[in-house]
């Protein structure tokens, strides 16, 4: 067996396939993190880096690719044409778990609603294990030992290398442009890559929706699901799922009912009450006490570098949103503030429509400092309606800006809105680069 990519979602699928007995090679074009080679190094596990050897990755039985790795690359094309079988980490992790499974995904809030899910299950004392997209992977999970829950956060690539994947309770979050430049810029294709989480789901499963989402709703249409609806509204519509009425959400399954207010949650703002409703959905449907639940949603603390509070300088606020990497998830972070704003945005533009947060802007940012090697989209989308537009080139440069235009009461929010990899590793990166000059100040 080949695994393309030895990232965590490579070397988690090689760790778990050694222990099934797989003849195991390892081959990642780029340079493999010491972390990751000394995992590989320690099982004993073949591998190459900086290079593809074709007639070794050519001879395999099944290759598992990494779900970064995208379809056009001569590798895995010269796979294709020889016919052999490709199949993702996902897959290859389903086929060897034998407890449940609640699959979260979406364009926006995954994490948050990963974490969240599995907090409620973790503190009602269940054996549950989280990964995915976050923190370790599927495979790396299962390599472990065994758990009867797995709570895992999927990415559309993720589930784009699946074929009989089947959680026993999906949940898809909402459905915005994002990673159009993988799916050839057809929104269609990426609704039917995020409907993949229920394809397999029959009438014993539950699938959980967000019933105020048009883009769902229509793709319901074209991707009907056979688990049970669940869904979950802002709007006061009781039906099974969660909705929200007045200043309370109600909750709902098989008649069995309860309630929160909304001010008890860990975690405020509109998308987190969608999030909130999502994540205990899943609790209540699993006969978990609802005082567990409700303590669950009001002891919650929420994810590092997603609306994080960093510090308070001279009366600026410093906030982290480095994992906002699309534009709606940057229109989250916009519509939760109530200070003026200093926006740090910028980064890989991946087809980004940023006219969905110019009502915004216009209503709440100050000034924009933009970061990133190519700034020119955000230029024309918005130097008509902002007073100050600056371009600066290293994280050091955009926050000793962004302080020098704040003022007290002013907020300076970095929620870039792309992703990371011009100028950083990756988001975490991003975000503890501002974190640690923030606190330098």
């Amino acid at each position: 067996m080949v695994i393309l990519g030895a990232g965590e979602s490579g070397t988690g699928a090689a760790r778990l396939a050694v222990r099934k007995g797989y003849d195991v090679f390892v081959s990642d074009k780029g340079k493999i993190a010491e972390k990751y080679r000394m995992m590989l190094q320690a099982e004993g596990i073949a591998f190459e880096e900086g290079r593809h050897s074709m007639e070794r990755i050519l001879a395999a039985d099944e290759v598992i690719k990494s779900p970064g790795i995208p379809e056009s690359v001569p590798v895995l094309r010269a796979i294709r044409e020889k016919g052999i079988p490709v199949v993702g980490e996902l897959e290859f992790g389903f086929r060897h778990c034998h407890g449940k499974i609640i699959a979260i995904t979406g364009s926006n809030g995954k994490s948050t609603t990963t974490k969240m899910t599995w907090w409620i299950l973790h503190r009602a004392g269940l054996d549950v294990a989280m990964g995915g997209n976050i923190g370790k992977s599927f495979a790396g999970i299962l390599a472990d030992g065994d758990h009867d829950w797995y709570v895992l956060e999927v990415s559309s690539f993720m589930l784009d290398d699946t074929a009989t994947f089947r959680p026993f309770i999906a949940m898809l979050l909402n459905i915005t442009p994002d990673h159009l430049d993988r799916y050839a810029y057809q929104m269609e294709n990426y609704v039917a890559s995020k409907f993949r989480i229920t394809a397999n789901q029959n009438e014993s499963d539950l699938f959980i929706y967000n019933a105020d989402d048009p883009v769902i709703r229509e793709g319901l249409k074209r991707h009907p699901s056979r688990a049970v609806p669940l869904t979950f509204t802002a709007a006061d519509a009781p039906r099974q799922g969660a909705w929200i009425s007045g200043s309370k959400i109600q909750f709902q399954y098989n008649q069995n009912t309860f309630d929160m207010t909304i001010s008890e949650l860990a975690v405020q703002g509109k998308h987190n009450r969608y999030n909130s409703m999502a994540a205990a959905i899943s609790g209540h449907v699993l006969d978990i006490r609802k005082e567990s639940i409700r303590e669950s949603l009001m002891d919650f603390t929420g994810l590092e570098h997603r609306l994080e509070f960093v510090a308070k300088v001279h009366g600026i606020s410093f906030i982290n949103d480095s994992k906002a990497t699309n534009v709606n998830s940057t229109w989250y972070a916009l519509e939760s503030m109530n200070d003026p704003v200093i926006w740090i945005a910028g980064g890989v533009d991946k087809g980004n429509d940023y006219s969905e947060v110019l009502d915004l802007v216009k209503k709440k940012v100050k000034a924009i400092v933009c970061l990133g090697t190519d700034n020119r989209k955000l230029q024309e989308a918005f130097s008509r309606h902002v007073d100050i537009m600056v371009t600066t080139d290293t994280m050091q440069e955009a926050v000793d800006m962004a302080y020098r235009l704040g003022k007290d009461g002013d907020a300076v929010l970095l929620s870039p809105a792309c992703a990371s990899f011009d100028l950083f590793e990756n988001y975490e990166d991003r975000g503890n680069q501002f974190k640690n000059i923030v606190r330098e100040l």
